[in-house]
């Protein structure tokens, strides 16, 4: 897997964030289910290279960070791991991730109430939408999660830290790894609890950041999958 320095790539605030998922969906016609998708299969190919599980727990949020999880718990399935799903409100999923859900009890794939111990812990709880402290079942979920031995590896931010400042709440998730989308959020960058940062491609077009007068270089023209390492004065690119 290709390493990149920090300094060779752009941080995102959460308010860009937001524009370029806007302009994917308003302006390109790239929906929600299609990144969905890119990042769940990111999210599992980091998984099983990485951490090599049996079994895994997939903690998932109600919206597009949960989604993501749940479409990672798919892929897992389908690559022989023992996968179960843990929804924090399960009666507040929004439609794509619903679907997501509704694939997954097709298949058969256990969703509980409560979460199990397993090789690995997926957090896919809160995304880059947190405002203050996480509450109610997310934080019930994020404070069972600190109390595993098992890895972490969180989708896009270790739910419960703030993305734009990188304060962690409370109570907030120690990941072992973290998959970022797109490029890295400006908060991931020097935070507690990130663990080993990756990089996933979702299919964003450099148009998109072009518009933004953002310079973004080719992340991805070798694989969809980076690592983020550390900061290098000549912040090259290296394999």
């Amino acid at each position: 897997m290709r390493t990149v320095s920090r300094g060779a790539v752009p941080a995102l605030t959460t308010e860009q964030m937001r524009a370029v998922d806007r302009a994917m969906v308003d302006d390109l016609h790239i929906e929600l289910v299609q990144m969905m998708e890119n990042a769940g299969r990111s999210l599992a190919e980091l998984a099983i290279t990485r951490f090599s599980p049996t079994s895994v727990t997939v903690l998932a949020g109600p919206g597009g960070n949960g989604g993501g999880g749940l479409v990672a718990g798919r892929h897992l399935a389908n690559r022989g791991c023992q996968v179960q799903i843990v929804l924090s409100e399960p009666g507040r999923l929004t439609p794509v991730p619903a679907h997501q859900a509704d694939i997954l009890a097709r298949m058969g794939v256990t969703i509980a109430r409560q979460p199990a111990t397993a090789d690995l812990v997926i957090d896919a709880l809160i995304g880059y939408s947190l405002r203050g402290d996480p509450a109610g079942a997310a934080a019930e979920l994020i404070t069972w999660t600190t109390g595993q031995a098992a890895p972490v590896l969180a989708l896009d931010t270790p739910s419960g830290l703030d993305l734009t400042t990188g304060v962690a709440g409370t109570p907030a998730v120690r990941a072992t790894a973290t998959l970022t989308l797109a490029l890295p959020k400006a908060g991931l960058l020097d935070a507690p609890g990130v663990g080993e940062l990756y990089l996933a491609d979702i299919s964003v077009p450099p148009l998109v950041y072009q518009r933004m007068g953002i310079a973004v270089p080719e992340l991805f023209r070798q694989s969809s999958l980076l690592r983020i390492g550390p900061s290098a004065s000549s912040a090259p690119l290296v394999r």
